[in-house]
Formats: C-alpha cells, sequence, structure tokens
C-alpha cells in the first residue's frame, strides 16, 4: 500500500525537512509543500519560490538499489510520467536532472545521501505567469499553467505528489532491481541532450547517446567520451547557442 505523502504549509527545503526529521522515516516517506522557502538546486543554487503556485516535493528512499548514482535519472522519469497522467503534459528530460518543454526549464531533481538514505527532492513549476519569470530573471522557466494555456485545478500538487509516491513504490522496481539499464530505453527517448551539441566539464561535442551506468555519451574532437557528472550546457536549451 502506497503512504499518502504529507502536506506541510511551507518549510525552508522538503529535503531539508526530511533530513531533520530522518531517523523517523521509513522508506517511501514523502512530504511535499506548495512554500518552499529556502530551496536549493543542484551545486547549491537557490531555487526561486512561488508560493502557492509550485510543487516541492521530497521521498526518501531506503531501499536497496542496484545502481543508486542513477536516481535522479529515474526519478525524472517518474516526475514526467505523474505530469503527463494527471496533467496531460508531455516534456523531456535534459541530462541528468531537469524536466524541459521546448527547451525552458519547467523541474528539476535534486537526490541527496543522508544517514543511510537518499533524499529524492523534485521541484515542478505549475502555476507561475510569464511575468513571474521575467521579474526573477527566470527567462528560460515554463509553468504548466502556461503550457496548458490555463490555470490547473488547485488540487494538482497533492494528485502529482500521491503520483509520483505511488511510482516511487510501484513503478521502479526493474530500475531498483537492475539499475539505469532498465530504463534506459525511456530515457533515451525524452532526453533532449542527444543530437545536439553540449559543453561540460573538461570539453564539449555532440551528445549521441546515454549509456547502461547512466552517462552521456559524448562525440568530441579527441574522440568519445562518457559524462556522469558535472554541468552540461545543451544547445537550444536555456537559450545555449
Amino acid at each position: 500500500m502506497v503512504s499518502a505523502p504529507l502536506f506541510v504549509p511551507e518549510t525552508d527545503s522538503t529535503n531539508s525537512w526530511c533530513r531533520r526529521q530522518l531517523d523517523q522515516l521509513s522508506d517511501g516517506f514523502a512530504v511535499y509543500t506548495t512554500c518552499q522557502t529556502a530551496g536549493r538546486g543542484r551545486r547549491g543554487r537557490a531555487w526561486a519560490n512561488a508560493p502557492g503556485q509550485g510543487l516541492y516535493y521530497t521521498v526518501v528512499c531506503r531501499r536497496p538499489m542496484a545502481d543508486p548514482a542513477a536516481l535522479p535519472l529515474a526519478a525524472s522519469l517518474a516526475a514526467a510520467h505523474a505530469l503527463e497522467e494527471q496533467l496531460g503534459v508531455c516534456c523531456q528530460v535534459k541530462w541528468p536532472n531537469d524536466l524541459i518543454w521546448q527547451g525552458k526549464k519547467l523541474g528539476g531533481i535534486l537526490c541527496e545521501a543522508a544517514q543511510g538514505a537518499i533524499l529524492c527532492g523534485i521541484g515542478i513549476n505549475l502555476m507561475q505567469d510569464a511575468a513571474y519569470f521575467t521579474q526573477n530573471g527566470l527567462t528560460h522557466g515554463v509553468s504548466a499553467a502556461q503550457i496548458l494555456g490555463h490555470m490547473p485545478d488547485a488540487d494538482t500538487p497533492e494528485r502529482l505528489a500521491q503520483a509520483m509516491s505511488k511510482i516511487f513504490a510501484e513503478g521502479l522496481e526493474s530500475f531498483y532491481q537492475q539499475g539505469f539499464a532498465a530504463v534506459r530505453e525511456e530515457y533515451l527517448a525524452r532526453c533532449a541532450n542527444l543530437g545536439r551539441r553540449v559543453s561540460f566539464d573538461g570539453g564539449e561535442g555532440r551528445a549521441v547517446d546515454v549509456d547502461e551506468a547512466g552517462r552521456l555519451v559524448v562525440d568530441t574532437d579527441g574522440g568519445t567520451q562518457a559524462v556522469f557528472t558535472g554541468e552540461v550546457t545543451v544547445q537550444g536549451i536555456y537559450g545555449a547557442k
């Protein structure tokens, strides 16, 4: 049975909330909010808060995994599935951890290790309008409301949180047991990096694959290189040339 995610009206970040309570939280416990006052992205970047307009969600993962380092990739698919199922929004993934729509950021994933667990945080833009992104200097952000052309229902954060919890509990079993290889074909079908010029820490080239270990495979002037961590800029995404 899937446990219902816990709603909190406001918190600094859902990952931090879980970290503070971690000794009391079991595998699959999830918390969500629509107001996150000190959210973080990868590499310590701030996540701009939009009170009541976004979904900020964390699930505690304690179960054994064949390939825990690839959890952000599997989590991006879980979030994409929930968005498609609940809102009819079909998005792509930008390796390794973003949800995108037509080159703009719809959401992001932040996984953090903590005391034998992994805290998998997911942030999704839901109800922001164009003015919000402009005012916050987020010219390459997009929300579900903009994609749909109308405001999502008020219960959308709850429905998405429930859908993601169900996917983490029941829909990722093959990933937990077999690693990234189990979800690789679906990931490739959604991956916006492929076929584009990319820049990464130490080089640049054309992204041609994501291998069975979850590494981005790039053809460079010096040969093929597999990239597993670091910052990747992708031509045509977030305004990159």
